[in-house]
């Protein structure tokens, strides 16, 4: 069965780093991928952009393609956006569909802090973002926590609809959200960091340039 990845974040902005990955995880795993924008992330600020203004770039960004898509459930619901509740929902709609959670290797290394992170194995796969020549270092808890669900066949992937973990290497694309943010305030113009339908609407940017006074 074709899995349904999700690829959350505050994208604040979206730039072409995030869509370069969902791209090209969606071609390794044959998936259809859902950019999931987060409204309260628990471990961050508050993003610069609204939820509205972060919506239309996505939108923007996403327009000319169907093999990713936009998913806002996180922002129609209150409260902190946690993915394990995020994921239950997926999971109630679309039943035994397997389901595939993108981390980047930092955030995977990271995961013993997310919100009943043991449960997540319960309601889907984990497709670890990786590139090449980069090893993550994780924690003995969770390496021994991973270690019997790694597997390198996407069969077994698209067999099963949750519980495994997939090392998925990418092209690395150094581009920085906050390196973005403080080219607009300068009053700068990052057009090739950014995909271009965000370039149509002169008020797509705004925000950026507005917070800081330009």
């Amino acid at each position: 069965m074709k899995p349904l990845a999700i690829f959350g974040g505050t994208f604040d902005p979206i730039h072409i780093g995030h869509l370069s990955v969902a791209w090209e995880a969606a071609e390794l795993l044959d998936a259809e991928v859902r950019l999931m924008p987060a409204s309260v992330p628990p471990h961050r600020s508050s993003p610069t952009a609204t939820a509205a203004q972060r919506v239309a770039m996505l939108r923007a960004a996403l327009r000319g393609q169907s093999r990713l898509s936009l998913d806002t459930r996180e922002l129609d619901r209150s409260g902190p956006s946690y993915t394990i509740d995020t994921l239950h929902e997926l999971r109630n709609e679309f039943g035994d569909r397997p389901l595939v959670l993108l981390l980047g290797a930092d955030a995977f290394a990271g995961l013993r802090s997310w919100h009943r992170w043991r449960d997540l194995f319960e309601v889907t796969h984990i497709g670890m973002i990786n590139r090449p020549g980069i090893d993550a270092c994780m924690p003995v808890e969770l390496e021994r926590a991973v270690a019997p669900r790694r597997t390198e066949d996407l069969n077994v992937i698209r067999a099963q609809p949750a519980g495994r973990v997939i090392e998925l290497v990418v092209t690395p694309l150094e581009v920085s959200a906050t390196r973005i943010r403080e080219l607009l305030a300068a009053g700068r113009d990052p057009r090739y960091l950014l995909p271009a339908g965000l370039f149509d609407d002169t008020t797509l940017l705004a925000p950026y340039r507005d917070s800081f006074g330009h």
